[in-house]
């Protein structure tokens, strides 16, 4: 018999591994200032380009004001208690209301959390006989909701409209001896690699299968379409999504999520949504900050006009001076990284420590084993200075790479600390 605790001290986990190495600078790394393209990290200042707030509204004047007088009127906590409970209020519905007309469905739900949420949304629409055929770059909010499913599951190479065929036959097959339905699983954007979900592709199968289709659009909600109602809109098929999931997160810079679908499907799922039916309503000046939020995306076009000249300004920028981006066609940008977990984060020290440049090192579990990449996220609030100096650092670190600094570096390291990781 083995004991649990000796279990995970000798196993950590694929993340849990670095923690010696790595805590407090590349994970749990403490930021520190307002929320914007510079803030300060271990005593000095840096260009930031690991916070999500595509459309830079966390520090937005207005945005600071509705979420103040909110706080001030109802506190940080009201309402208190779930919504079926005695969390109702006109400003939720509201929020809803208009949340619902933005993506063009008849109805929308608030959730307390987006994870959570996700989750729970699997949950809620599938049975044990029915089947989810999922993309498997998926989330982990994803993931984690078809582990909670009792049925049958099958997962699709990323992005890949064969493989995901050859599942809905499979998956096609056992519902219909199981007396079931299918669930398909995608991303509008997907948050680490970049490229945008093929959900057209996806809803054109519908002519040919029968199952219905649940977007997650936490980073394409706000940044992509005309009017940043999302993916669906940028693919022109809004209208062919039957569960349209985002997250308050990124472009709305606060927390909460919500669904939308049609009136019947959101009734059913707010008296199903087990996160929601046992958890605390979202807190008010969430929901009155949100409504202006929303508002300044409907009404301030520029916004995302700016996000997105910035994007291509840094993209076009990285992309000229050697660095692969992958197949990103969104305003995630993954520096692709060949060589070792340790080998990047040398690198990415090098950007923090000397060029004042803060982004992200990802690495499996976050993305698929054997990869790894540099993410930076631009946003609406970046100057043509911020992206020139993060060019520039990033032109030096280039021929850093081509001359194999950071390799001998490594070694260095390996050898004066004797680390030994695993294989990510």
């Amino acid at each position: 018999m083995t004991d649990i605790f000796q279990r995970l001290r000798e196993n950590p986990g694929p993340l849990g591994q670095f923690a010696d190495y790595a805590e407090g600078y590349f994970v749990f790394p403490k930021l520190e200032g307002p929320i914007g393209p510079r803030m300060r990290f271990q005593g000095r200042e840096v260009i930031f380009w690991s916070a999500n707030d595509y459309l830079g509204l966390c520090n937005h004047p207005e945005v600071l004001e509705a979420d103040a007088k909110a706080a001030a009127e109802y506190g940080m906590f009201y309402p208190m208690g779930a919504r079926a409970m005695s969390g109702e209020t006109e400003q939720h519905q509201q929020l809803e209301r208009e949340l619902a007309e933005f993506v063009d469905k008849e109805a929308a739900y608030l959730l307390n959390f987006g994870y959570q949420g996700m989750v729970s949304t699997i949950d809620a629409l599938v049975g044990r006989h029915d089947v989810i055929v999922y993309d498997s770059d998926s989330h982990a909010c994803i993931v984690d909701g078809v582990r909670l499913h009792m049925g049958k599951s099958f997962t699709y190479k990323h992005n890949d409209i064969a493989s995901l065929e050859k599942n809905l036959v499979r998956a096609t097959k056992v519902a219909e001896e199981q007396g079931g339905g299918i669930l398909v699983i995608t991303e509008g954007v997907f948050g680490m690699r970049g490229m945008q979900g093929k959900i057209k592709e996806i809803c054109d199968l519908k002519s040919k299968f029968n199952f219905r289709l649940l977007v997650d659009d936490a980073h394409g909600f706000g940044t992509l379409g005309k009017t940043g109602a999302g993916a669906g809109e940028e693919q022109g098929c809004q209208d062919q999504i039957d569960v349209y999931f985002s997250t308050f997160a990124k472009s709305m810079a606060g927390f909460g999520a919500f669904i939308a679908a049609d009136a019947d499907i959101i009734r059913i799922l707010k008296y199903n949504l087990r996160s929601q039916v046992f958890a605390k309503s979202l807190t008010m000046p969430m929901v009155i900050g949100g409504l202006k939020r929303l508002e300044l995306l409907r009404s301030r076009p520029e916004i995302k006009a700016k996000l997105w000249e910035n994007v291509h300004k840094l993209q076009n920028g990285l992309k000229e001076r050697g660095f692969n981006l992958g197949n990103s066609n969104t305003c995630v940008t993954p520096v692709m990284m060949e060589g070792s977990t340790v080998e990047a984060t040398l690198l990415s020290r090098d950007l923090r420590e000397n060029f004042g440049i803060f982004t992200s090192v990802v690495i499996y579990p976050v993305i698929p084993k054997g990869m790894i990449l540099l993410r930076l996220i631009p946003t609406a609030s970046h100057t043509d200075s911020e992206i020139n100096e993060t060019l520039a650092a990033f032109e030096a670190i280039h021929e850093k790479l081509v001359s194999g600094f950071y390799k001998k570096e490594e070694q260095k390291l390996l050898e004066e600390q004797n680390l030994q990781f695993k294989s990510s």
